[in-house]
C-alpha cells in the first residue's frame, strides 16, 4: 500500500489577486486572524468546536433556539451530537430568511429542459411554492418524521419538494430518476415511506422516458406508501390511481402559500441518501438539518467560492448526493442553482457550453467521464460559445486522467480557470479533499483537505506517509459526517471505523506529494497487485485514453497462480475507430512501455460501454465480477446495466 508514487508534473495554475482577494476563504481567515491556509487547517482540525461554530456564524445559519454546545463526543467519535439543544429547520436557512429582503426578488432556481423550455423561480416565488407543497403534504396527513421519496427529473418541482419535506419535518429520500422498480422498492420500503413525489416521465435525447409506470410498480410493493404526487413533465398519458395519485398542478398549486416550518431539532433527520454497497442491501446514510446542508454550503463557499448572486451548475441527478448538495449549498449562500433536465450532448455536443453561455454560469461542475466523451468532438463546440462568465470548473465522481484534465484546463479554460477537484462521499456530506481559489494547483490534483477535515494518508501499519500511496483517513469528527446507516448502526461502524481505533477509513487510496498536493487514486478495493506491485487502475487507464482511438477505459486485476493478479483492460473506442488485433497489440505495447513488462495486460477487450453510475463513476468491481462470472452485487445505481451483461457475454 505504500509503494512510492511518481506524481510528476509542475504547478499549472497559480491564484491571481482577482481570485484570492474576494474569496470566502480569504474573508474567513482574515476574520479569525489566520495568516495562511496551513494555519486554518491546523486550527480547524485541532479545535473542531471552534471551527464549526465559526462556520455556522459565517454562513448565517439561523437557529430558532441557539445551541448550548457545538459538539458532544460523550458517545465516542463515531457518534457525535452537533448543535446540542439547538432548534432549526434548514428550509428557513435556504428560503424563509430571505423573505422581506432584497434577496426575495433574486433568482434562486433557473431551469432548462432538453426541449428548450426555461423557467426561473425567485427566492420569493420559491418560498411560496415550498409553502404550497408543505400544505399539500399536510392535507394528505404527511407530517414530521414521515419519509417521502423524490423520484423525479431535475425540474424546479424537485427543489420545491426537497425543501417542502424538510420544512414539514419529514425525511427526504432522494431517488435516482433512472432507477428501475426494484431499486425504488428497496429504498422506499427500508424507510417505510409514506408518500412519493413522482413524474409522468422525462425527455432523453428527444424521446419520452416513462417514469410513472416504474413508480406504480414500486408503490404496489410498498405497503406504507399512501400517496403519490405526480408532476406532468412530458404530458404523455399515464394511469392515475384514484385515492392515491394526485397531480401536482391540481393538488399543490391550489394550496395557500403560507406555511409554518416544523419546530425541528438541529439534529433531527432531514434526509436519508442510499448508496450502493459492494454486496447486499444499499446503505442509507442518515443526515440532519445541521449536518449535510451546512457541510455542503461550507464546501461550496470555501472550494468553488460561490457567492450570493452567482450561478452554479453541476451535472447531476437528485439521487446522487451532488443533487441535494447543489440545492442546499447554493440556497444557503444566496446563489442561483441551475438545473438542466436532459442529455448534456443533445441535440449537439455543444449543449453544455450553450447552457453556460445562456445562463451565465460562474461555477461549472462536471465529471471526467463527461469531458472524455466531449473531447472527440474537438474544440469547435466550446469555441462557438462565450464562456467568459466561468470563474472555475469543478469535478467529482472519479479520478482524472491527465489528458482530459489538460484539455478542459487548456483548450476550454485557456489555462486561466482552476479545476476545483472534489472528492469525498455521501457519508461525508461533501468533500474530504478539494481545490480552492487561494492555493496553486497541479494537473489532476487537489490543493488540500477541506477545512475542518483532519485528513491523512496511512500505510498498512497506520503510519502517515508522504510521497507514497496509502489509505485515505479522517482523524477527527466533522459536522457533515453521517449519523450512521439507517436502521443499521453495526454496518456503519464496520464500514468506516473497524480498521484503526477512532479513525474513519474512507476506502480510497490517496497520496500527498512533497509540494502538499493531494491525489486520489481510486477505491482501495479496486487496486490491483501484480507480482508484489500495487497498481491503481487510473494509472493504466490514463495510458489507454491517451490513445486517440480510446474514449474510455477500465483496468481490473484477475487471479493468477504465480503473480497473484494479472491485468485485464476494457476499452471503449471512438466512433471513428474499429476494433482490431493491431489496435489491441498497440494498446498492449503502450502499457508495457509506460508501466513495464511485468504489467503487460493478459487481455485487451473492446466494449461499447462501461458500467457507470449517474455521476459517471465507472464501477470497476462490476466489470471484474462480470468478467469472472461472479454476482455483480447491487446494480441499481447504474445508468447502463446492459454494459455489465455485455462484459459477461464477452468473456
Amino acid at each position: 500500500m505504500s509503494e512510492s508514487f511518481d506524481f510528476g508534473g509542475d504547478i499549472v495554475w497559480y491564484p491571481t489577486p482577482d481570485y484570492v482577494e474576494p474569496a470566502h476563504l480569504t474573508a474567513f481567515m482574515r476574520e479569525h486572524g489566520l495568516a495562511t491556509f496551513e494555519d486554518l487547517m491546523r486550527r480547524s482540525t485541532e479545535d473542531v468546536a471552534w471551527f464549526t461554530d465559526a462556520v455556522l456564524r459565517y454562513l448565517d445559519i439561523q437557529m430558532r433556539v441557539p445551541y448550548t454546545e457545538v459538539v458532544d463526543l460523550s458517545a465516542g467519535v463515531m457518534w457525535p451530537r452537533w448543535c446540542v439543544g439547538g432548534r432549526m429547520n434548514i428550509a428557513h436557512n435556504c428560503v424563509d430568511k430571505y423573505v422581506g429582503t432584497a434577496m426575495a426578488s433574486r433568482p434562486a432556481v433557473v431551469w432548462e429542459g432538453e426541449e428548450g423550455a426555461t423557467r426561473t423561480l425567485t427566492y420569493g416565488e420559491l418560498h411560496a411554492a415550498v409553502n404550497r407543497a408543505v400544505n399539500a403534504l399536510r392535507s394528505l396527513g404527511v407530517g414530521p418524521g414521515d419519509a417521502v421519496g423524490l423520484f423525479m427529473p431535475m425540474t424546479p418541482e424537485i427543489v420545491v419538494a426537497l425543501l417542502a419535506v424538510a420544512k414539514l419535518g419529514g425525511i427526504v429520500l432522494p431517488l435516482f430518476s433512472g432507477y428501475g422498480k426494484d431499486a425504488v422498492v428497496t429504498r422506499l420500503a427500508n424507510a417505510d415511506a409514506k408518500a412519493l413525489f413522482a413524474a409522468d416521465g422525462a425527455f432523453r435525447r428527444g424521446k419520452v422516458a416513462d417514469m410513472k409506470s416504474v413508480a406504480d410498480a414500486a408503490a404496489a410493493e410498498v405497503p406504507t406508501l399512501r400517496h403519490m404526487i405526480v408532476v406532468r413533465r412530458t404530458g404523455h398519458d399515464v394511469p392515475m390511481r384514484a385515492g392515491r395519485d394526485h397531480w401536482w398542478h391540481e393538488l399543490v398549486d391550489a394550496q395557500p402559500d403560507v406555511a409554518e416550518a416544523a419546530d425541528t431539532s438541529a439534529e433531527d433527520v432531514v434526509m436519508v441518501i442510499y448508496t450502493s454497497g459492494t454486496t447486499g442491501q444499499p446503505k442509507g446514510a442518515v443526515h440532519t438539518h445541521c449536518g449535510f446542508p451546512v457541510k455542503a454550503a461550507q464546501d461550496m463557499a470555501f472550494g468553488t467560492d460561490v457567492h450570493a448572486g452567482d450561478v452554479i451548475y453541476w451535472m447531476t441527478d437528485m439521487g446522487w448526493m451532488m443533487g441535494p448538495w447543489l440545492v442546499f449549498g447554493s440556497l444557503v449562500l444566496g446563489a442561483t442553482c441551475l438545473l438542466y433536465d436532459g442529455a448534456p450532448d443533445y441535440p449537439g455536443p455543444d449543449r453544455l457550453w450553450a447552457l453556460v453561455e445562456r445562463h451565465r454560469v460562474n461555477q461549472l461542475g462536471v465529471s471526467p467521464t463527461l469531458i472524455r466523451s466531449l473531447i472527440p468532438h474537438g474544440d469547435a463546440p466550446h469555441r462557438a460559445h462565450d464562456l467568459g462568465s466561468l470563474r472555475c470548473f469543478a469535478s467529482t465522481g472519479e479520478p482524472w486522467n491527465p489528458d482530459p484534465w489538460r484539455w478542459l484546463f487548456q483548450s476550454v479554460g485557456h489555462g486561466l480557470r482552476p479545476i476545483v477537484n472534489y472528492s469525498g462521499g455521501t457519508e461525508i456530506s461533501g468533500g474530504i479533499v478539494m481545490g480552492n481559489p487561494i492555493l496553486p494547483l497541479k494537473a489532476c490534483a487537489f490543493s488540500g483537505p477541506c477545512p475542518g477535515i483532519a485528513a491523512d494518508v496511512l500505510d498498512e501499519h497506520g503510519n502517515p506517509v508522504v510521497g507514497a500511496v496509502g489509505e485515505l483517513v479522517i482523524k477527527a469528527p466533522w459536522i457533515g459526517m453521517t449519523r450512521g446507516f439507517w436502521r443499521d448502526p453495526d454496518r456503519y461502524v464496520e464500514t468506516y471505523w473497524s480498521r484503526w481505533p477512532g479513525i474513519w477509513v474512507h476506502g480510497d487510496f490517496a497520496a500527498v506529494d512533497e509540494d502538499g498536493q493531494w491525489f486520489i487514486l481510486g477505491r482501495s478495493d479496486d487496486t490491483i497487485k501484480i507480482a508484489g506491485k500495487r497498481l491503481g487502475p487510473a494509472e493504466v487507464e490514463s495510458v489507454l485514453v491517451a490513445h486517440p482511438d480510446v474514449v474510455e477505459a477500465a483496468a481490473i486485476g484477475v487471479p493468477h497462480d504465480v503473480k497473484g493478479s494479472e491485468l485485464v483492460v476494457f476499452c471503449v473506442l471512438a466512433a471513428s475507430a474499429a476494433p482490431s488485433d493491431a489496435l489491441r497489440a498497440e494498446l498492449r505495447r503502450m502499457i508495457v512501455d509506460a508501466m513495464g513488462k511485468p504489467l503487460a495486460p493478459r487481455e485487451v477487450w473492446f466494449v461499447s460501454d462501461l458500467p457507470k453510475t449517474r455521476n459517471a463513476k465507472v464501477m470497476r468491481r462490476m466489470v471484474r465480477s462480470a468478467y469472472l462470472g461472479q454476482p455483480a452485487g447491487d446494480t441499481s445505481s447504474l445508468v447502463n446495466p446492459q454494459a455489465v451483461d455485455e462484459i459477461a457475454r464477452a468473456r
